[in-house]
């Protein structure tokens, strides 16, 4: 079936069209009207009956070729446009010739004026609305493309392969492309096709006939979350296809055999994301109290998760705290699914809770309003087009373990108001080459909608240094480390890395991580300022003493789980907590250490 790229006004008459989109001969056109006879008039089916002896009146194939002038065998041939396209059904019979001749139901449709979708394709196709509010910014690249596709040479045109960006926009764009060369629009699932070889082909016969009906580009989508590229026999099917098509995935397919022009549609500006949330958000806009600017350049939700939380916003009651409930509905609809590769966090924790040197507190700090105001200096002020690396902001969070490294990170997420992720480095590592960087494209994309912050605990087992090459391993793990350094440049978020010695840590992330935080062990001061704040408000104390207790050497994190193993043993003895209780649940913590408490630590119990 030959794509209508630049072709000639085609008839009006159902009949015609068909004719001339599936190339019939004048005798294919008569066994079609034939086959349509006796389910448009009686009268045809009583004649067919005497003429046949089949009941209820049907034609045959014999009789097409004694009665229909310029008849061919190769009309009836399973090549033949008549089957291929399944314009006509052959019952089982006797014989092929005498077998009963059926037009199939969405063609018998389509010639009588009430065109519907193949009922076989239910849940498999979805009319596209055609586009009214492409964004200006996309003008040039529907242009190019519809220019492109009306070109296709040998009366076939292109495949269009639309890749990265929002989906929600490849779609509109896709729409505007077939609205600009006079089309409809059918989305396709690409996880809706078959693996098996014949229920494959079947399925895109009927959707290769359903674009020809219904004057339509093809579009196949990726599926919401593919865990993988699709296969590459899918592909290639897609490929043969007849039928004008457009791709659209987030990363750009493979050489197919098929002509193929492959464009890359940009993320959302954030012009463009103000404008859509103004949309969606209608006159409700005004109780944001100007503060748009910040959910739109925090939250990347596409389009599609714009309208849905703007929908849910209206139907709010009205509140002072407009900012504060729509920010809420962005991060419940943003947060990733990450399945057994992060474990969400949810943070407690706030600057008061913390204790670190001034210098490192106030790095900290500089983290937290980098994020806050990100698209302010990168976008408004124009520092991103100073600069070809992205805007992720990367922090290394280096020293002993129990120091704070974690702790901060729950402090930067409660402050900013974001979604927290721990990063399972045993599923995200994998020995079988190629994987590692499966798993930490579906961490970042997952991810970077909500600007969720990423912490890669101990992550020096991913981000070590770089290895002299000396066999395939050590190339791919290479391959690892600098793909790492891409995404974390690009990631929209806040990513975190933790490790207990910096220097494991490969130089060139050092380079371009923008700050880098080194959490001491702490010293008898810091100690004390610990034991200060360690124990909740409504926890019962009583001779609770910091000074003396801060002679015990351990880190913040050992001191909040002896302080908690004293309130156990406080409870137990329905008491408050005293230096006794502490006392044991000091010998617990040490013995858990392999340490044995010392003279200089056990003088605050004398």
């Amino acid at each position: 079936m030959a794509v209508r790229a630049g072709a000639e006004p085609e008839p009006v008459l159902a009949l015609d069209v068909v004719v001339h989109r599936f190339g019939l001969t004048a005798f294919e056109r008569d066994v079609l009207v034939l086959a349509a006879g006796p389910e448009l008039d009686g009268d045809v089916a009583a004649l067919l009956a005497a003429a046949t002896g089949l009941a209820p009146g049907q034609p045959t194939f014999s009789l097409a070729l004694a009665a229909l002038p310029g008849a061919h065998w190769s009309a009836i041939t399973p090549s033949g446009p008549l089957r291929r396209w399944r314009l006509i059904d052959v019952a089982p019979g006797p014989a092929l010739v005498s077998s009963p001749l059926r037009i199939d139901e969405r063609v018998l449709h389509f010639l009588v004026g009430a065109p519907h979708a193949d009922e076989r394709l239910r849940g498999v196709i979805e009319p596209v609305a055609p586009a009214v509010d492409v964004p200006a910014e996309r003008d040039a690249l529907v242009d190019s493309l519809a220019g492109a596709w009306l070109r296709g040479t040998d009366g076939r045109a292109p495949i269009i392969a639309l890749h990265g960006g929002d989906a929600e926009l490849r779609r509109i764009i896709a729409a505007a492309v077939a609205r600009a060369v006079g089309s409809r629009l059918l989305a396709v699932r690409m996880d809706a096709i078959p693996a098996a070889a014949d229920e494959r082909v079947d399925l895109l016969r009927l959707l290769e006939r359903e674009s020809a009906l219904s004057d339509a580009l093809l579009l196949m989508e990726e599926a919401e979350t593919p865990e993988r590229a699709p296969d590459r026999s899918i592909l290639n099917a897609l490929a043969d296809l007849g039928a004008p098509l457009i791709l659209s995935a987030t990363h750009p397919p493979p050489p197919l055999a098929r002509a193929t022009l492959t464009a890359e549609v940009e993320p959302l500006t954030h012009g463009e994301m103000c404008v859509a949330w103004r949309e969606a958000l209608g006159d409700r806009v005004s109780q944001l109290n100007g503060a748009l600017d910040r959910v739109a350049g925090s939250f990347r939700l596409g389009l599609d998760g714009v309208r849905a939380v703007g929908s849910a916003y209206r139907t709010l009651p009205d509140t002072p705290a407009g900012e504060a409930r729509l920010w809420g509905l962005c991060r419940a609809y943003a947060r990733p699914r990450l399945g057994g590769l992060a474990q969400r966090i949810s943070p407690a924790a706030t600057w008061r809770d913390l204790v670190v040197p001034p210098a490192q507190l106030d790095t900290l700090h500089a983290i937290a309003l980098h994020v806050r105001h990100r698209m302010t200096v990168h976008e408004q002020w124009g520092f991103a087009d100073r600069s070809g690396r992205g805007m992720g902001i990367a922090a290394l969070f280096s020293g002993p373990s129990g120091t704070g490294k974690t702790m901060a990170a729950e402090v930067l997420a409660n402050d900013l108001e974001l979604d927290l992720y721990r990063i399972d480095l045993s599923q995200v590592v994998s020995k079988y080459i190629g994987e590692t960087e499966k798993n930490l494209r579906r961490v970042f994309d997952a991810a970077e909608g909500g600007s969720a912050i990423l912490l890669f605990d101990e992550a020096d087992a991913l981000f070590g240094k770089r290895s002299e090459v000396k066999d395939s391993h050590d190339r791919y793990a290479n391959i690892e480390v600098s793909y790492l350094l891409q995404r974390m440049e690009v990631y929209h978020g806040l990513a975190i890395l933790t490790t207990n010695l910096a220097s494991a840590i490969d130089p060139a992330f050092l380079r371009r991580l923008r700050f880098s935080v080194t959490f001491p062990f702490p010293d008898a001061a810091s100690r004390t300022e610990i034991w200060r704040r360690v124990f909740p408000a409504a926890a019962p104390t009583d001779g609770i003493d910091p000074v003396r207790l801060a002679r015990l050497s351990v880190a913040g994190g050992n001191i909040r789980n002896i302080a908690l193993h004293a309130a156990f043993y406080a409870a137990d003895a329905v008491e408050p907590v005293r230096m006794a209780h502490v006392l044991r649940a000091a010998r617990l913590e040490y013995a858990k250490l392999e340490r044995t408490l010392t003279e200089s630590e056990m003088a605050a119990w004398t």
